[in-house]
């Protein structure tokens, strides 16, 4: 009796201590799982940036009166513009790097850093403040362009965000590059014991994507391993007559932008 009772107490202590030390761990990933989505880094307000093409340097005002960072790249005869929302990681000082591609087709390009990267102001907090800020960036390039002569485009963790903007809005075409189908179901995937309910970012692709209006465009890398290949595969299934895939051979989920076959079904697309 005595050595039952002993397991029995054993077995709470042991029981106590996993649920401690699970709590432990699932609260560390709360309060720590914005910056295991975005790998922000900063760059000084008074840094310049160096390209060797026309641009434009522009500080809009976000709804708590943040200043977002965005470059302006300009083409020659302008037929419109594509804007761009890049990854979780680096900031305008390397993402520009890939303007011309888009600026010798003849479209303009407006890249934008999110608050906490380069020089926005500002810190991530969660979903809904995101999609305020890119919505709101939206609005500002909208004054200056019309929409019928915008492209959104999102790139990794900017797909998402992308997708939530185009269902909003009504511009020309939607880009997207390494999507995934829900970001909700992605991190569940990398961190499998964290509740879906605490995560602060769900980014469901899949729920807003039928509500596009516009052409949509969806590229990604058979050899991504990242953000498998399967979930573009998945959104696809979605899409009726105003979709397109198209599965890029020995492409990473890094460096689409400079992909030979990207770019020529890019040059289709901008025509």
């Amino acid at each position: 009796m005595e050595i039952l009772k002993t397991l029995k107490f054993l077995t709470i202590v042991l029981l106590a201590f996993f649920v401690v030390i699970y709590v432990l761990i699932v609260s560390y990933v709360y309060f720590n799982q914005v910056g295991m989505v975005f790998q922000s880094a900063k760059l000084p307000q008074d840094y310049q940036f160096d390209y060797q093409q026309k641009f434009e340097e522009l500080n809009i005002e976000s709804f708590d009166g943040v200043k977002l960072n965005g470059l302006l790249f300009k083409s020659e005869n302008s037929k419109g513009l594509v804007f761009y929302l890049h990854g979780n990681a680096g900031t305008l000082e390397t993402w520009g790097k890939m303007a011309k591609i888009y600026t010798n087709l003849g479209y303009d390009i407006f890249i934008l850093d999110y608050r906490g990267f380069g020089k926005s102001e500002g810190e991530i907090k969660n979903e809904e403040q995101l999609n305020k800020d890119v919505s709101i960036a939206y609005k500002t390039l909208a004054k200056r362009y019309p929409e019928n002569k915008i492209i959104i485009a999102g790139y990794s963790i900017g797909s998402g965000l992308a997708t939530i903007l185009t269902s909003q809005q009504h511009p020309k075409a939607l880009i997207l590059q390494s999507a995934y189908f829900s970001f909700t179901e992605l991190s569940s995937s990398k961190v499998r014991f964290f509740p879906d309910f605490l995560k602060k970012f769900h980014l469901e692709t899949f729920r807003y994507l039928p509500k596009v209006k516009a052409p949509i465009y969806i590229f990604h890398g058979i050899d991504d391993e990242l953000i498998s290949c399967s979930n573009s595969v998945r959104l696809n299934k979605l899409l009726d007559f105003k979709g397109h895939f198209y599965a890029l051979k020995d492409q990473g989920h890094i460096g689409m932008n400079e992909n030979n076959d990207f770019q020529k079904q890019l040059q289709i697309i901008l025509q």
